[in-house]
């Protein structure tokens, strides 16, 4: 792990405490083992202001392209749970890849406990988008 910890902005880390605690971690079994070991995570994250927050770091909005062991590379949007749009590659990070990506860097591998299996995944590419600047408020 590039950072040696998840690395989280403010309040990006307030609401996705807040949504996690709302959603009773879902009600799929595989889906709320994932929601449980983010929530691990969360307890060692290192939380920035806006200002600090790594350009390479994966947040509400990032767009990521992840490579599998087995080659496949796919790009995808973490968005929050109201904008997730699966046609689009828009995916919630309450779902199980969402909750794999949030906090980590571009150049991480990460092994995960996906619903199909335990696969490692790599972090090629990070890149922002517009984020949510009142997201501890407005929504």
């Amino acid at each position: 792990m590039k950072y040696g910890s998840l690395i989280l902005e403010k309040k990006e880390y307030v609401y996705l405490k807040r949504i996690l605690n709302i959603s009773g971690y879902a009600e799929d079994h595989e889906t709320q083992r994932c929601l449980i070991n983010l929530s691990e995570e969360l307890k060692t994250a290192h939380i920035v202001d806006e200002e600090d927050m790594p350009k390479d770091v994966i947040r509400f909005n990032s767009t990521v392209t992840v490579t599998f062991n087995n080659g496949v590379e796919k790009t995808l949007q973490l968005v929050i749970p109201m904008d997730k749009d699966f046609q689009n590659s828009r995916i919630s990070v309450l779902t199980p890849m969402g909750s794999a990506l949030i906090g980590y860097s571009e150049g991480d591998s990460i092994i995960w406990d996906f619903p199909n299996g335990t696969q490692q995944i790599t972090i090629s590419k990070v890149e922002q988008q517009e984020t949510y600047s009142g997201i501890g408020i407005v929504i």
